[in-house]
């Protein structure tokens, strides 16, 4: 499987491998499963070492690198650390709407920060009868004086009891429903806001998931981000870098699963010999081995296209379908394949496993991308 782990001698990938091992990452992130938190210490660790904001431009104090390398810097913290640490440094690129559109005011006082790792800064779409139809948000924003008065409610909100602002988007009533929808910058300790979080979740729980809830919620005209009813524009712009991105993640997490079981089985004996000598063993993983190859190469030329300032929606659409698909079945096999202890929280397979089964859900369901891709193919097919 020479492609995997790609471009593990990059000083990209020393670096990411070095900061693992000096801050305990991969002991950080067994102990954040058992012990949802979120990791703060780390979270300020990564700003200072200049890897949160790997694709945000150096303008806005990131580093500015192309997404086929945000992508190598991305697999390797998952390989080496888990999912956890990978979607953190993420995580301004998560909030790009932010950085891209937002006043200098907002940029200089949430987006930089967080940035350096010292303000965590959400994302608030989904809500309890809205979640990958983003336009039919019921979340209203009415413009009042100096203000928008926000009401309604958002669901499935990660860092809902920790994030310190929140890009919240809502619609500005108008003749038509499914249009309006703005973002905002949103401090979490506005009057009027209540945060409930959830009873818990498969996987992923450091983010503390849960819902929140705006009641005559005023937010000063000067938190709008961009332009009124262009938010679904740039939040789709967004989303496509980030599931091209995800599936990078994912396929680290799964490929650090595939390399552990292959080294066991290797040793481990049955019926007089290694199980990696029986083909009921040996050729499963050959098959994982060549998926997840297979599958990054298709997202390493899905950020290559993106980076080249083409269109790839449906690319990265398939790229996050593919990889939680082959990802899931690699682990598995590794659990599969450890036996009983492999069932067992002695070994770090179910918990990426649960880790991963989020990407099937979170930032567009399969179908979805599923739908994105069918989409753009009938398009390019006119009858």
């Amino acid at each position: 499987m020479g492609v995997l782990p790609p471009d593990a001698e990059s000083p990209l990938a020393r670096e990411v491998a070095d900061f693992v091992v000096q801050h305990r990452l991969f002991e950080r992130y067994r102990e954040l499963d058992r012990n949802p938190a979120f990791p703060h210490a780390e979270f300020r660790s990564l700003g200072r070492a200049g890897l949160l904001g790997l694709r945000t431009p150096k303008s806005l104090g990131g580093r500015g690198l192309s997404l086929h390398e945000v992508g190598i810097g991305l697999f390797h913290l998952a390989f080496h650390a888990g999912t956890a640490f990978a979607k953190l440094s993420l995580q301004p690129e998560f909030s790009s709407v932010l950085g891209s559109y937002g006043s200098p005011d907002l940029v200089d006082t949430w987006f930089r920060p967080m940035v350096r790792g010292e303000t965590v800064v959400g994302n608030q779409v989904t809500e309890p009868g809205a979640g990958s139809d983003a336009q039919a948000l019921a979340l209203t924003a009415t413009p009042e004086g100096d203000a928008y008065v926000l009401d309604g409610r958002k669901s499935e909100v990660a860092l809902c009891m920790d994030a310190s602002a929140a890009i919240v988007y809502g619609r500005v009533p108008g003749p038509d429903p499914r249009e309006g929808i703005t973002a905002f910058l949103v401090p979490q300790d506005l009057p009027g806001i209540s945060r409930h979080p959830s009873s818990g979740d498969l996987g992923e729980r450091w983010q503390r998931r849960g819902s929140v809830g705006y009641d005559h919620v005023r937010v000063p005209r000067t938190n709008r981000i961009g332009e009124e009813g262009k938010g679904f524009e740039y939040l789709r712009n967004e989303l496509t870098q980030e599931r091209a991105l995800l599936a990078a993640i994912y396929l680290g997490a799964a490929f650090a699963s595939w390399s552990e079981t292959v080294e066991y089985v290797a040793h481990r004996e049955a019926f007089g010999k290694a199980l990696l000598r029986q083909e009921g063993v040996s050729f499963p993983l050959s098959q994982d081995g060549a998926r997840l190859a297979a599958d990054w190469l298709y997202v390493d030329s899905t950020l290559a296209k993106l980076d080249q300032g083409g269109d790839a929606a449906a690319e990265a659409a398939l790229s996050k379908w593919m990889a939680v698909e082959d990802s899931l079945r690699t682990i598995d096999h590794a659990i599969q394949f450890h036996g009983g202890r492999g069932y067992s929280q002695d070994f770090p397979h179910e918990q990426r496993w649960r880790d991963v089964r989020s990407g099937g859900i979170a930032h567009g369901p399969s179908e979805i991308m599923l739908f994105v891709a069918g989409h753009e193919l009938r398009r390019s097919r006119p009858s």
